[in-house]
């Protein structure tokens, strides 16, 4: 009986840190229930080296799980007061920020949480005009490297379709109007 409890006590604790991400991340998917999201776990990240690049392999030796989230600004009312509460919600889970940077016009927040001067989950929000990205990863990346796993999820077939359709929604029916106004000019054009 002795075992059997000591098992289950240990498979519990197992399972719980296994899905410990942030909490302010969880609270953040319930309120924009409408955002992609997307989870990974190591080997779908190596499912995602379709050119077996040895490079990419190391960048993700450490993640152990992640969590994608992507939320439209204007559709939820996401402002910068907004951003500067989610960060301050980080903080509070003993997040540090480390780096900020930009790329492609995004902007790139970097946090850390260590424990016993382990990397035990990072954070990675990436924000322009109309979204927020968030990388929650349990386990950690070489910091140098964010921008190089951001630019793989964004440019996977697979994954770049689901952010494409995702927010092309309103791009395509903004290409649709382009279209049938260009269609009218040539008409006119014709016509005349």
């Amino acid at each position: 009986m002795k075992i059997k409890l000591l098992f289950l006590i240990c498979f519990i604790s197992v399972a719980s840190f296994a899905s410990a991400q942030s909490k302010t991340t969880e609270a953040l998917e319930k309120k924009h229930s409408d955002a992609l999201k997307l989870f990974f776990y190591q080997n779908t990240l190596r499912m995602l080296n379709q050119k077996n690049d040895p490079n990419f392999d190391e960048l993700i030796k450490d993640i152990e799980k992640m969590k994608f989230l992507l939320i439209k600004k204007g559709e939820n009312n996401f402002n910068p007061a907004g951003y500067k509460q989610l960060v301050s919600d980080y903080k509070k889970e003993a997040f540090e920020e480390i780096m900020t940077s930009r790329f492609d016009g995004k902007n790139f927040d970097i946090f850390l949480k260590e424990k016993d001067g382990k990397t035990k989950g990072m954070l990675v929000l990436v924000n322009d005009k109309e979204s927020l990205y968030v990388l929650d990863i349990l386990g950690s990346i070489n910091i140098n490297k964010v921008t190089d796993l951001y630019s793989t999820l964004d440019q996977s077939s697979d994954i770049g379709k689901q952010i494409q359709n995702f927010m092309g929604d309103n791009d395509k029916r903004d290409d649709d109007k382009d279209d049938d106004d260009e269609d009218k000019a040539e008409k006119k054009r014709d016509n005349n």
